[in-house]
């Protein structure tokens, strides 16, 4: 074994539905899930990533997260980071004999070397989530677990207006879930989409930070506006109330994703575009 220590970052996808989240957590009473095998902790994509990390390598590590994703959602380009001295090993080798042991629902998309300063929570300068709506009358039977199903005609000129609103620099207090731990909840939007092709709706918002259920209560509210019942002239109250009751539903997790992670000094976006995710067979 070398001495040498190295960084890595790693880039990752993979579907939510069978994990409670990214974060690793202890097994408690209150889950209603499968009992995980050795009893230990619930089934998350951290948990489970670090595991087969640890089988390649022969030895404990830390594998820091950029997002910590809520139970149930998805991440085409979640970012991660640990350490290892096991060096010799080709970084593509060591990808092929990593995902070799990850379930099928999880892939690694790349490891790079990087300087060991690269921290992939403290360095991220921007994130995109896309939301996936399924708007029709039948539900995707094929992708249940993957969209969000809402059979109501939208109005995708209301939502586009009540978007407008909330992009720039504002105190998304009102679009956050209570108990954030937050000292501020000043963050700032830089783009907030809309994108249709029936009967697939895909909104995508870029920000330099989110709150807690922050990206899950705007397409929450959005939807509300497209079914009319909140009129996107009030999105300005709403956000100046700073009361989270103001605004509207919480979308459901499943149709969340993690789309891309950017950090400073770098253009590099994980894949996946709009039109693809448009465009893509869900079954």
């Amino acid at each position: 074994m070398c001495s040498r220590v190295q960084r890595y970052k790693l880039t990752l996808a993979y579907r939510g539905t069978r994990y409670h989240g990214w974060q690793e957590q202890v097994y408690c009473p209150t889950w209603k899930g499968p009992i995980p095998g050795d009893g230990s902790g619930l089934p998350t994509i951290q948990s489970t990533v670090t595991a087969a990390l640890k089988d390649v390598l022969k030895h404990d590590l830390e594998l820091c997260g950029s997002s910590r994703t809520d139970a149930g959602v998805h991440a085409k380009g979640q970012v991660a980071h640990f350490d290892t001295p096991m060096v010799q090993i080709p970084p593509e080798g060591l990808r092929r004999a990593v995902n070799a042991r990850l379930p099928d629902d999880i892939v690694i998309r790349s490891i790079e070397p990087v300087d060991p300063t690269f921290d992939a929570v403290s360095l991220t300068d921007r994130k995109r989530y896309q939301y996936l709506i399924w708007n029709d009358a039948d539900k995707p039977v094929f992708c249940s677990d993957l969209a969000f199903h809402r059979w109501q005609k939208l109005d995708f000129s209301a939502m586009q207006q009540a978007a407008s609103f909330l992009i720039g620099e504002h105190d998304f207090a009102a679009f956050s879930k209570p108990g954030h731990g937050r000292t501020s909840t000043v963050r700032t939007i830089h783009e907030l989409s809309i994108h249709v092709r029936p009967p697939k709706v895909v909104i995508g918002v870029t920000g330099n930070g989110f709150l807690w259920n922050m990206v899950r209560i705007i397409v929450g509210t959005l939807i509300d506006v497209g079914v009319g019942q909140i009129d996107p002239q009030t999105i300005p109250d709403i956000l100046s109330s700073r009361d989270r009751r103001r605004a509207g539903k919480t979308a459901p997790a499943h149709g969340l994703y993690l789309h891309w992670i950017r950090y400073r000094n770098s253009a590099d976006y994980s894949p996946g575009g709009v039109a693809q995710f448009l465009h893509e067979d869900p079954s």
